[in-house]
């Protein structure tokens, strides 16, 4: 009750993780409505996956760990520490109590702004898929995308990339807006129908791996999995906020420091593997939880798409960013709980 009659912080957080989102969305919607040819659908996989990333992951974590230095050492900093201590309950008790309190408010808000964010990419997702330019149908198989660059040479010719250019083509768009074959240069012919086929169904080969991690919307695993890890990284943020802010009994510098964490210190040491600090670099609670994030999202703190983007982190077993996500929630929790048991009333 003490956190949520703080109506300023309360109204900053809700501003970061729920109106950031939703007012970016609710400008790519009526762009859409306004110019659909000029401004693409305000959904889609696309948007969930860079929302998801890039903005609720980072937005989560920082909300999460104001909320947790707010509550570490809003009682010392006005002056309502000794009068919680005089009441004889236990000053252990009184810390631990701030972890369900807080979680009450953060864990609900965090999930307010990704259902949100789910809604709009699920519903207002593009009806068509549009790979590298190409309107291609979403879901195929190999063989299915084999048989629609067939029936479609020109556009997967001119549209998609390969390795060795095909002689002889020259590609633009006609009147309507679609891929059409043309002579090329001066002294080359046009090619015939039946080797732009073939040309083409090995393009789509070369191209299939990515085009099959293209969709139109997240699928409903896909969005769970991101909405437990941003729920993760939002319940680290808080837990480690409410340890260093009783620890050090101030807000101001706790919140400064654990932004400098996620937004300095964990993209640098994330992706910078250094020799002789290899083991302290895998001891970063943002490095742990950056190797679970779910396949099919763009690295976050940048760096890739998917699997292949933690590929380009500093290596780590899950084993082992488990343990480390363990031991932070673990560690700030008893140094808080140590802190507030020894000072002075």
């Amino acid at each position: 009750m003490e956190l949520r009659k703080r109506r300023g912080l309360m109204a900053a957080l809700i501003v970061v993780n729920i109106g950031i989102p939703a007012i970016f969305l609710l400008i790519r919607l009526i762009m859409h409505v306004v110019a659909p040819k000029s401004y693409g659908p305000a959904g889609g996989y696309d948007i969930f996956t860079g929302l998801s990333a890039g903005v609720m992951y980072v937005f989560g974590f920082i909300v999460a760990a104001t909320l947790g230095c707010t509550a570490g050492s809003v009682d010392l900093t006005e002056g309502m520490f000794r009068h919680l201590v005089i009441t004889g309950r236990s000053r252990l008790a009184l810390y631990f109590a701030r972890i369900p309190a807080g979680l009450a408010i953060i864990v609900p808000m965090v999930a307010v702004g990704f259902t949100i964010v789910c809604a709009v990419c699920v519903f207002a997702a593009p009806t068509t898929l549009h790979y590298d330019g190409v309107a291609v149908p979403s879901g195929l198989s190999l063989t299915g995308f084999e048989s629609w660059a067939a029936q479609h040479p020109t556009e997967a010719v001119c549209g998609m990339p390969y390795n060795g250019p095909l002689e002889g083509i020259g590609c633009r768009i006609d009147g309507n807006g679609k891929v059409v074959n043309q002579p090329g240069p001066p002294g080359l012919k046009k090619v015939s129908s039946t080797t732009l086929r073939a040309e083409a169904v090995k393009i789509a080969k070369q191209n299939y791996t990515d085009y099959s991690h293209t969709f139109l919307y997240p699928s409903n695993l896909l969005m769970v999995k991101t909405g437990l890890w941003i729920e993760l990284e939002a319940i680290i943020g808080f837990i480690v906020g409410l340890g260093l802010a009783s620890l050090m009994g101030q807000r101001t510098v706790s919140v400064v420091l654990m932004i400098v964490l996620e937004i300095v210190l964990t993209p640098i040491f994330s992706h910078t593997a250094i020799r002789h600090l290899i083991n302290v670099q895998r001891g970063l609670v943002g490095l742990a939880t950056a190797h679970l994030e779910p396949g099919g999202l763009p690295q976050a703190f940048g760096g890739g798409g998917g699997n292949g983007g933690v590929a380009s982190i500093v290596p780590e077993t899950t084993t082992v960013a488990v343990i480390v996500i363990v031991a932070w929630l673990v560690g700030w929790t008893a140094l808080g709980a140590w802190r507030m048991a020894r000072r002075d009333a």
